[in-house]
């Protein structure tokens, strides 16, 4: 009877210990929004460092992050931003000459918002699990490259024009890799565009240049409505894995069009699979870019006073 009852007792105080440490478990709490402000203070968190114009992750973030100043570079160092599926992740509103790189969003409506905002880089970040990975509208010369897009409804959606989306990895989004809604002249290129549901859909949009991507597996390759867009350059076009042609010649290129609708063919679809570009280099160059930009500005306003 006494080894019973012990054995109860320990059973019970089990038991507690593991109710009392439950409720605790897989439990984060939000930060809240996290604010760069104009005059370059960050607020809503500890998690970030600051460096004159350079923003890093020091650890994970629970919560959004809204960017209210020019010419900053945030750097995610690896870590992770994550939301609650109802907030965006990142947003740049009115914003210019702003880089994202390194980071981690996941569980947002949006990862990352671009809106009335121009000449901002976002670069190498893992971007899954959301609604809209990214989204671009009214904005231009703005440029993602070498991001990871997966796992979401929409990967990219892109609203306006001047834009370049280069060298990207969108995978198995669960609607639409690449959105193109009412855009114009925007160069899609060296993006390996795999396993969507709809790998490209264009709705009513005009002279976007869209060449040397990968179309691979993807349910739909491509999708248009009301659309007329140039699929090659003049001498390569995309690599479509379901391509029936032949290459007579060996020169690469497919000896027929690949076709999509009356008004968008590629004329030189790709026989093999390009590959991937180190897109790293573009953040040395983005960043000569907006120093020259920023001197130019100061030396104008001086000289206009």
């Amino acid at each position: 009877m006494i080894g019973k009852r012990r054995a109860t007792l320990l059973m019970l105080l089990i038991l507690c210990s593991a109710l009392v440490a439950f409720p605790n478990v897989g439990i984060v709490e939000a930060e809240g929004t996290i604010y760069i402000r104009a005059d370059g203070t960050v607020e809503g968190t500890d998690k970030i460092l600051r460096d004159g114009n350079l923003y890093t992750l020091t650890d994970d973030i629970y919560g959004p992050i809204v960017v209210e100043k020019d010419d900053v570079v945030i750097d995610g160092a690896g870590y992770s931003l994550q939301g609650n599926g109802i907030e965006n992740g990142i947003t740049l509103r009115g914003i210019n000459n702003d880089a994202v790189k390194n980071l981690k969003l996941s569980k947002f409506n949006i990862g990352i918002v671009i809106m009335s905002s121009d000449n901002n880089l976002i670069l190498e970040n893992i971007i899954e699990d959301n609604f809209r990975g990214l989204d671009l509208t009214a904005s231009e010369n703005n440029t993602v490259s070498g991001n990871y897009i997966a796992n979401n409804v929409y990967g990219i959606a892109l609203e306006n024009i001047y834009n370049k989306i280069v060298e990207n990895s969108v995978t198995n989004n669960s609607n639409v890799g690449i959105f193109l809604n009412g855009a114009g002249y925007n160069d899609i290129i060296g993006n390996n565009i795999t396993d969507n549901s709809r790998g490209i859909l264009v709705s009513i949009c005009y002279d976007n240049v869209i060449f040397h991507n990968n179309l691979v597996n993807n349910t739909i390759q491509v999708e248009t409505d009301d659309s007329m867009n140039s699929w090659d350059n003049g001498e390569e076009g995309n690599y479509w894995n379901d391509y029936g042609g032949v290459d007579n010649n060996n020169d690469g290129v497919g000896d027929t069009t690949y076709l999509i609708d009356e008004n968008n063919k590629d004329n030189y679809p790709l026989m093999n699979v390009i590959p991937e570009f180190p897109s790293w280099i573009l953040l040395p160059l983005f960043l000569m870019a907006t120093l020259s930009a920023i001197i130019v500005k100061k030396r104008l306003s001086l000289s206009h006073p």
